[in-house]
């Protein structure tokens, strides 16, 4: 997939058994770890003979009674040493760790160290904060899709030397409080595994909440960006992240976004997308029927929602042909 698209100039990648911001990489019934390391290396070493930079993704928000412990530090230096050997180096660690940026500056001061989405950056003083240890930042996706936000980020990084990127096909909620609580859970998945689940509890707040289809609105207030939106929030950005690996059709997100258009369910474009969801109910969120100034409008909203209505007028607009075809199906 990334020889086909020039237009991809990084790829993201996790570590073998190592907590993430998604599901454990190598974890699962059939997964031998020394296999997936060996899928990892070959794969890794393609992308790089295609001259793509590799970006190594430590974003866990927890290691736990590890987290700033020179065990940490001996095993970080042991994966970059690995990948080294593999000729396979990243050029870049993106991580939600203090400590983990602190000692990839101090171990591997050539790699440039990058604040993960997570890390939850929501104004430009909290990147000043960060400014001896990281070199290019992820802007804080409740915060992004606002344009004059975008612009004071933008303009504070480059003036200081930094990089500014943005993550652009979150289906998240935003403003999501319950997004530490599973950022960890998820990290920690391989081990939560092994306990016996509440049956009647959803660690995932969205999915909870979208049960209602009457909280599907909420989707319309997230942080993504259309792909036909794209070219006004790139003249602030360095670089573009699309989530992709949790998601069954990823060449389509990529399609979609390098060519700006997409003709489909909006839905689908999404990690997470939410389909089942508002599928159930015969709902799908159809990209060729959003207003024309949409873009404008959601460029220019505020963190928190006012209620001013708008969302819920695009949200019966975009769904009409669902809704009509529904209403026409006959009685079975």
């Amino acid at each position: 997939m990334v020889s086909c698209y020039p237009e991809i100039e990084e790829v993201y990648f996790p570590w073998v058994n190592e907590p993430s911001g998604r599901p454990v990489l190598g974890f699962g019934e059939d997964d031998d770890p020394e296999t997936v390391e060996e899928v990892l290396r070959d794969e890794l070493t393609a992308i790089r003979q295609s001259g793509r930079r590799l970006d190594l993704l430590l974003n866990s928000n927890c290691y736990g009674s590890l987290s700033a412990s020179m065990d940490l530090d001996v095993h970080l230096t042991e994966i970059i040493g690995k990948l080294d050997s593999w000729g396979c180096k990243p050029e870049i660690v993106t991580t939600a760790s203090p400590f983990i940026a602190t000692m990839i500056k101090r171990h591997f001061p050539e790699i440039e160290v990058r604040a993960s989405v997570n890390m939850r950056l929501m104004t430009v003083q909290a990147m000043e904060y960060l400014s001896p240890w990281f070199d290019s930042y992820y802007i804080g996706r409740d915060v992004q899709r606002n344009l004059d936000n975008l612009k004071r980020f933008s303009d504070w990084a480059h003036s200081h030397g930094k990089k500014l990127g943005l993550l652009a096909n979150s289906g998240c909620l935003r403003n999501c409080p319950w997004q530490t609580f599973h950022d960890n859970l998820v990290a920690h998945s391989a081990r939560a595994s092994e306990h016996l689940r509440i049956p009647d509890f959803n660690p995932h707040l969205c999915w909870t909440l979208y049960r209602d289809p009457k909280n599907f609105v909420e989707i319309l207030k997230a942080t993504w960006i259309r792909p036909e939106d794209l070219h006004l929030y790139e003249p602030y950005v360095d670089f573009v992240k699309l989530a992709t690996r949790q998601h069954m059709r990823p060449r389509l997100v990529v399609d979609a976004y390098v060519s700006r258009s997409w003709k489909g369910n909006l839905l689908e474009l999404f990690e997470p997308g939410f389909m089942p969801a508002f599928g159930a109910q015969g709902v799908a969120l159809d990209n060729t029927l959003f207003p024309a100034d949409w873009a404008l409008k959601a460029g220019s909203c505020r963190r928190e929602c006012t209620g001013c209505g708008y969302c819920e007028k695009v949200m019966l607009q975009i769904t009409q042909k669902w809704r009509e075809s529904a209403q026409s199906a006959p009685e079975t």
